[in-house]
């Protein structure tokens, strides 16, 4: 028998998050259909755009009929809904690999039912997100899913699962001969790092990540693991943590604000069931699990596969889409003689090759945006009977199942291509405008917090003698490579719990792993440290220059917090010897 859901089970589904088209609950009954499965219903704009069709012999526009022409269960689909389905079924599926992708299943829903999870929901959900789109009334079916966030089978009261949700973006950098010279950096920044910009500009957040796509699909383990502490440091809508399919890190609804004190100390808290090892530990090697667990399931190799199938950029693939949709290119009529000569061999193309063009550049667009789920489960000492994949955590002794999964590969409309271009041309205006700014701010500002760092090493010179004058000659050489741009933004590092103040400085007793030192303003800067978590230095009064120095045996980090464009004079106690030393070699 086909099950509807009515009003009467709404109660029984609870809001787990929502993206820019879904909204996504998780369901707490005992109904066995239901238990261990995830729900995903579709918004409808406030604004009316792309509002749902009624059903009809198919949801897609003629052109996207064509576009999709070998896929007969897509373009039969009598809604979006079923559309979007059939997509990941027959199209993502089998480029990504059915062991990592679930396409769910379709489940009948009342208006009743919606119009109850509607009012149940809306005091959870970010304003920004009720304020841009409601739930969509006008369906008549949801998606239904595996939690993919917890192990359905199995016992879960003695094993907890802990999950972590990560969206990679783009894994590579365009070589396309159809880039313009005007957008080239393309072809040397990432568009996730360009795009931080604009969304920095646009107050989407409040500073910019540090973390590079490229680290995390390099394959190296160094650069991996790199990348993925840079993303939980600054996690905005790019990295969740769930535990028994309860978030945990991370924000519900979109962006999360960086990784500070409280929040860091908060989730290695939460992490005392999962990770056995002691406190400040407990982070560390829940990223170097999640390290391991990407690099052993190949994952990223399979994703960047597909994301490469687009090998013309939007600036070779928006030619295409007019020539396939029979429309004058309004692109080519802004161009000069000259510049229309890199585009004639794509409006000259077959009506195929036009075709091939833009579904590859769709389908490799559902890739660079899609999400992946890594969800962990300590295996017990003589349960051997497991399938899934495993990692022995060699720090804590433990072995842990995972397994790995793809979620939110949706299709990608035909008629955002225009928006794509668009998008593509600001991300690219916005980011050159920043870096020529900060070109600006060098000659002015860069040697000037440089000099500040010194100072500041040569105090620490000072409390620390037994420092060698090799480990400053790399200290100095670091310090050099300074750049106003990593000035203007926080740098995140791990340090150790500490106490005790020596006339300017807040001093961080020696450990094994690092020695730091905080600088302290005339008690105008509050600060604090956590054993091996990301933190931030926030200035208390704005007419305050914070420099905070990080040394340890391998590196040194120095940060800048600048409110505004005011100075102040930090004060620094005097070393004639190592202070001469660095100032004569700078």
């Amino acid at each position: 028998m086909e099950v509807i859901l009515q009003e009467k089970d709404a109660g029984k589904w609870v809001y787990r998050g929502e993206g820019a088209a879904n909204l996504v609950l998780a369901y707490s009954g005992s109904s066995p259909s239901f238990i261990g499965k995830v729900m995903r219903i579709r918004k409808a704009p406030r604004n009316g755009a792309e509002a749902m069709t009624i059903r009809s012999p198919s949801a897609l526009t003629a052109h996207e009929r064509l576009l999709w022409k070998d896929v007969h269960e897509l373009i039969s689909s009598p809604d979006s809904e079923i559309a979007c389905q059939q997509f990941v079924d027959h199209v993502m599926k089998p480029l990504l690999g059915s062991k990592f992708v679930d396409a769910g299943m379709l489940v009948r829903v009342t208006r009743e039912f919606l119009e109850s999870v509607e009012k149940s929901v809306i005091c959870q959900r970010p304003a920004w997100r009720v304020d841009n789109a409601l739930v969509d009334m006008r369906r008549d079916s949801v998606l239904l899913l595996s939690d993919h966030s917890i192990f359905t089978h199995g016992n879960l009261g003695s094993s907890p699962c802990i999950s972590v949700e990560i969206k990679p973006k783009c894994g590579f950098l365009p070589l396309s001969r159809f880039i313009s010279e005007e957008t080239a950096i393309k072809k040397r920044i990432t568009r996730f790092q360009m795009h931080q910009a604009l969304k920095l500009q646009q107050g989407e957040i409040s500073l910019l990540s540090e973390y590079n796509p490229l680290d995390l699909f390099s394959g190296s383990q160094q650069r991996t693991f790199k990348a993925i502490k840079d993303i939980f440091t600054s996690p905005q809508n790019n990295f969740r943590v769930f535990m028994n399919g309860s978030l945990i890190f991370g924000g519900l609804g979109g962006g999360a604000q960086d990784t500070n004190f409280c929040i860091a100390k908060a989730f290695e808290d939460a992490l005392k069931s999962v990770i056995r090892a002691n406190d400040g530990l407990r982070t560390e090697n829940l990223l170097t699990l999640v390290t391991e667990a990407v690099q052993k399931s190949g994952v990223l190799d399979r994703l960047l596969e597909v994301q490469k199938l687009d090998n013309v950029d939007i600036e070779g693939a928006i030619h295409a889409y007019y020539d396939m949709t029979n429309q004058r290119c309004m692109i080519c009529r802004q161009l000069s003689q000259e510049q229309l000569k890199r585009y004639t061999s794509l409006h000259s193309a077959s009506l195929d090759e036009s075709l091939k063009i833009v579904k590859d550049y769709l389908i490799a667009t559902s890739a660079k945006d899609c999400s992946f789920m890594i969800c962990f489960r300590q295996r017990k000492e003589g349960d051997s009977g497991s399938v899934c994949s495993n990692i022995y955590l060699d720090s804590t002794k433990q072995t842990f199942d995972f397994k790995v999964y793809f979620i939110d590969l949706d299709l990608k409309r035909l008629t955002k291509m225009e928006e794509y271009y668009e998008l593509d041309k600001k991300i690219v205006s916005c980011y050159k405008e920043m870096a020529k700014m900060d070109q600006g701010r060098d000659s002015q500002t860069c040697k000037h917090h440089k000099l500040r760092a010194v100072k500041l090493a040569c105090v620490y010179a000072r409390s620390y003698p037994s420092y060698k004058y090799s480990e400053f000659d790399k200290a100095k050489s670091i310090l050099e490579t300074v750049t106003s741009a990593q000035i203007r933004f926080f740098f995140h590092w791990s340090a150790l719990f500490g106490h005790g103040l020596t006339d300017d400085l807040c001093w961080i007793p020696r450990s094994d792993h690092a020695f730091s030192s905080l600088l302290q303003c005339e008690n105008d800067v509050k600060s604090s440290v956590c054993r091996t978590a990301p933190i931030q230095v926030q200035a208390k009064a704005t007419s305050k220059i914070t420099t905070s120095v990080v040394l340890n045996w391998y590196e040194i980090m120095v940060t800048m917090i600048c409110e505004a464009n005011a100075v102040s004079i930090i004060k620094v106690r005097k070393d004639d010897g190592w202070e001469k030393r660095f100032m004569s070699e700078l």
